[in-house]
């Protein structure tokens, strides 16, 4: 059986509208695994473990709450508490692997589908980096296509650049040749931020993993580098800080959005 687990090579990009312009765009890879396969995918390939040290690795304690719980029972409890059966799903999860043991995943993104294949929910996980997460498990609604599109408020402090009064707005391209999600923060109806992915799916394999490597040398550690280094640039902007607020939110947040 062909594994549904797969590489994606693109771009992230964010960009700053108000109160002024402010842009930044990296290249990124990631993998799209299928929570069911983790196991024989790091017996299958030399570069990719589970757990383990390794060029590319996926370590379940960089995910969810961070505890010795499976993600896939994790990703049911909180299908569950939406009032999803959580028997019936397939959940696929996009995120970047750790790169020579080093880890950070600003957004990890779970796509549950149901018996018949279709994206019945997605499970937005978002990381700060004072490594803390929440998890904002919002239903596809409406008619099934080839984009969806979703609204949730904001419950989760990421940034000192962003307040806690903001809405978010999604669009989705679910995984397929192409996968992309961006996500608008509003306020009062007006776009403060976007932030966008963009990737093409690549075969994971042991040579395009090699290949992926050598194109994108030290991912993760220049995903944090570069979240710093645009942070001193907005001080040095003016750009106002909020302050973050114990209590506004639990660290490994689980949040379920109706």
């Amino acid at each position: 059986m062909t594994p549904a687990s797969c590489l994606y090579t693109g771009h992230v990009v964010h960009r700053r509208v108000l109160p002024r312009a402010h842009r930044l765009r990296y290249r990124v890879f990631w993998m799209l695994l299928d929570l069911d396969e983790i196991d024989g995918l790091s017996k299958r390939l030399r570069f990719f473990s589970r757990n383990r040290f390794n060029i590319a690795s996926f370590h379940d304690a960089d995910h969810g709450d961070g505890s010795s719980v499976s993600l896939l029972e994790q990703a049911q409890t909180l299908l569950g508490r939406a009032g999803f059966r959580t028997d019936q799903f397939t959940i696929k999860l996009l995120c970047m692997p750790r790169i020579l043991g080093y880890g950070f995943n600003p957004l990890s993104v779970y796509f549950c589908s149901g018996q018949d294949g279709a994206l019945e929910v997605i499970i937005y996980e978002v990381h700060n980096t004072f490594g803390e997460r929440h998890s904002y498990v919002v239903p596809v609604r409406g008619a099934k296509t080839d984009i969806v599109t979703q609204h949730c408020p904001k419950a989760f402090y990421v940034s000192p650049f962003l307040g806690m009064d903001l809405s978010y707005g999604f669009r989705v391209r679910p995984p397929a040749e192409k996968v992309e999600v961006s996500i608008h923060g509003k306020e009062n109806d007006k776009t403060i931020i976007t932030a966008s992915l963009s990737g093409t799916r690549r075969e994971l394999t042991d040579r395009m993993l090699i290949k992926t490597f050598a194109s994108h040398p030290l991912l993760t550690l220049k995903v944090i580098a570069g979240i710093h280094w645009h942070a001193l640039r907005m001080v040095l902007r003016g750009f106002r800080m909020f302050p973050r607020e114990r209590g506004v939110e639990a660290a490994n947040g689980r949040g379920v959005q109706p």
